[in-house]
């Protein structure tokens, strides 16, 4: 039994592999991206070691395929920035552990003095990331300083080091930049789409059970904690954003006239912007929800929460348009979406209709009827918003 077990999770583990060879080959997702990755950080690396043992005959010469390894990032901008980041913070380090060498000499104290002083700056936002180099560096250095003992050797070491450094940095981003340097665009189409998907979800949820008047605790509480965890997923959307916007900089593929339609993505940033309030004022609907459940004789309000089912599935069918947003057919999608915004604001004034003709009181702060229909209105606002936002992109 035990014999049949290893080799069905023998087989398991194949069977992953295998998928995940098979995505990297035939789309163009995260494991092709890895395999990418991967591939350019060894070519790089093996050029810097090429460069610092061969050619140079150093005497660390891991620190230049090291330095091309760690500065290889998912865009050529990072790639960039960190590498000066990541070169000034080895030079600061070797520049404290050389001043204290020389100063007091290669003995303890001086090891003390340079590992206070070098974490000290360490913790400077100035290098960011990149600040715990300072430290590294200059505790590397002090190996090499007392492993040697004629000052003019030991300022060269230490200056090769530098230079290594220097190397290393250079041709990873050289290589970053030469062998399909990363251009995300689809990451803030992914943003929307996920944003998108929260809302459609969400408000999928909810129409029924107002419509149906199954209105309880337990449904209410549940959508209030949804719509309150969706403040990571927002977060996450704004990265991917970030990195979509900054994949264009500095990368020569942007040159290329079959992606010149997406060098821009002030589209993209809008509808994100409008999204996540959406989802702000949900949860604002859910949290009113949830602090009312007792019915009451005075006021006949299950037919406004029937219009309100009937707006928020109006809601959900637009988020659900966004949640397949795709640039490639985005004019014929914002067809859909105008007609989408158009059912919404109608089934909004639904809402305010059928709450005037049932007298319901919307400026008593005690009953959830008139944040109801503000929050409605709200909702509607953006949606109108989003849809004319991909629009006008769309035309320009």
């Amino acid at each position: 039994m035990s014999d049949d077990k290893a080799t069905a999770k023998g087989q398991g583990w194949s069977t992953r592999v295998a998928d995940w060879w098979g995505r990297a080959v035939h789309e163009g997702g995260q494991e092709r991206h890895t395999l990418l990755l991967i591939g350019k950080s060894t070519l790089a690396a093996t050029l810097a070691w090429l460069v610092s043992y061969d050619l140079m005959d150093a005497t660390s010469p891991a620190f230049a395929p090291f330095s091309a390894v760690t500065i290889m990032y998912v865009t050529v901008y990072q790639s960039v920035v960190q590498s000066l980041r990541y070169v000034a913070a080895v030079a600061v380090g070797v520049a404290v552990q050389a001043l204290l060498g020389f100063l007091a000499g290669p003995d303890l104290l001086t090891f003390v003095l340079v590992a206070v002083i070098a974490l000290s700056i360490s913790r400077l936002r100035v290098l960011g990331t990149q600040g715990p180099q300072v430290a590294t560096a200059a505790l590397f250095a002090f190996s090499t300083y007392v492993s040697t003992t004629d000052d003019s050797a030991r300022v060269s070491r230490l200056a090769q080091i530098v230079l290594l450094v220097l190397i290393g940095c250079a041709i990873g981003t050289a290589v970053n930049v030469a062998i399909a340097p990363p251009l995300r665009y689809r990451s803030a189409e992914h943003a929307v789409r996920v944003l998108a998907r929260t809302l459609h979800d969400l408000t999928s949820d909810m129409h029924p059970a107002l419509r149906d008047k199954t209105l309880d605790a337990d449904a209410t509480s549940r959508w209030r904690d949804r719509a309150a965890r969706t403040g990571s997923l927002i977060e996450q959307a704004r990265a991917g954003l970030d990195t979509a916007v900054e994949s264009v900089r500095y990368n020569p593929r942007r040159l290329l006239r079959r992606h010149s339609g997406h060098l821009t993505f002030q589209g993209y940033a809008s509808v994100l912007a409008a999204l996540e309030r959406t989802l702000y004022q949900l949860a604002s609907m859910t949290r009113c929800l949830d602090q009312w459940h007792d019915e009451e004789a005075e006021y006949v309000y299950q037919p406004f929460l029937v219009r309100y089912a009937d707006f928020l599935e109006a809601v959900s069918e637009t988020a659900l348009a966004l949640s397949t947003l795709d640039e490639a057919t985005l004019p014929q999608q914002t067809d859909r979406l105008a007609l989408l915004a158009g059912e919404t604001e109608d089934r909004c004034r639904e809402v305010v209709v059928e709450a005037d003709a049932r007298a319901l009181p919307l400026s008593d702060p005690s009953r959830p009827y008139g944040v109801l229909v503000i929050e409605a209105t709200r909702l509607m606002e953006e949606v109108r918003y989003t849809c004319d936002t991909l629009n006008s992109w769309v035309e320009t």
